[in-house]
């Protein structure tokens, strides 16, 4: 790591406990936090920009959140800043779409119908390019760990039992952060530790540790779309 990634961990740290250091921080890296909101917008943000306030809060977010053995702040922020821009994007459309738009002619679709389209088809795109990098990104992490995206495929649970097994085990390490830490300090599951602690079988927990890896990586960085998806498998429809 380079002396320019130390001094950023170093005032994200002091950040996390001092409002006024967090303040500086934001300011100082204000053009990041332009330049991230523009990628969204495709234009220069202005300070008018619900958008650029958003981004603003997310980026104290992924302060308050960050910790090194995530690896790179700026691109931990960066990934916090795009999908909260996502969220904001997705809630106006959904308000939007409350809007009575029924003027029509007899040989063409309603104008309502006509935006509806096009907006989801906009939102499509917006969520399948965020779906594409957050697979992206932990495809890229899981090397580390020396796990493949098909090995997930081909360890993932099939039976419900050794799925509820999964569940209680990933359950139990979201409710104890420091299960996560040591499981990204080490690149390693804490097989033992989840199992005594989640009270299932060990056996079953070393089966599927290829597939644990990418659902503790899904739960520890960011990758909120993911996450939702894999919380609704493992929890019934739960994604919180």
């Amino acid at each position: 790591m380079n002396s320019d990634a130390h001094q950023i961990i170093s005032q994200v740290y002091k950040a996390k406990k001092d409002s006024h250091a967090a303040d500086e921080l934001i300011e100082a890296y204000m053009p990041f936090i332009k330049s991230e909101t523009a990628k969204f917008l495709n234009r220069p943000p202005d300070k008018s920009d619900d958008e650029l306030s958003i981004a603003m809060f997310a980026f104290y977010e992924s302060i308050r959140n960050y910790s090194k053995l995530r690896g790179s702040f700026l691109k931990f922020a960066a990934l916090q800043i795009k999908n909260r821009l996502i969220d904001n994007y997705r809630k106006e459309r959904r308000n939007k779409g409350q809007i009575s738009l029924d003027v029509s002619d007899d040989d063409k679709p309603d104008l309502k119908d006509t935006i509806r389209d096009e907006h989801d088809k906009y939102q499509e795109n917006e969520l399948r390019e965020a779906t594409q990098q957050e697979i992206n990104e932990l495809s890229a992490q899981m090397q580390d760990f020396g796990v493949s995206m098909t090995d997930v495929a081909e360890n993932s649970p099939r039976q419900r039992r050794t799925l509820e097994i999964c569940q209680k085990a990933v359950q139990y390490a979201r409710n104890n952060p420091e299960i996560l830490e040591d499981f990204l300090r080490t690149k390693r599951v804490p097989l033992a530790k989840i199992a005594d602690g989640a009270n299932v079988e060990r056996k079953s927990l070393e089966r599927h540790r290829r597939y644990l890896v990418a659902v503790l990586l899904i739960c520890t960085n960011g990758y909120e779309i993911m996450r939702g998806h894999i919380m609704q498998v493992l929890k019934g429809g739960e994604n919180k």
